[in-house]
């Protein structure tokens, strides 16, 4: 019984760092959007190649937070939910 409630523990906190995780790229492309108006207000004449520059960085950061998202729902309904059903049985 310990052991299961050890790993639903571990499955949780994992979740929970990758969210966090998936949080953060929010956070990194706003600042990559801030820059790249910073720097079309610069040089007007460069606003397609920063636009699109910036567009595809952002794409491929957010990538990583959709794969942060898919572990975490797939830790907790696919692993977690029989293991918490399991130790529900046990008490």
């Amino acid at each position: 019984m310990l052991e299961i409630a050890i790993i639903v523990a571990a499955i949780a906190l994992g979740s929970g760092i990758a969210l966090v995780a998936g949080g953060l790229v929010g956070i990194g492309e706003g600042y990559a959007a801030g820059k790249a108006v910073e720097a079309m207000a610069r040089q007007p004449e460069m606003e397609g190649q920063i636009r699109t520059t910036m567009l595809v960085g952002q794409a491929v950061s957010e990538s990583g937070a959709i794969y942060a998202l898919a572990v975490v729902l797939l830790l907790i309904f696919t692993v977690m939910q029989p293991l918490v059903n399991r130790l529900l049985e046990l008490l």
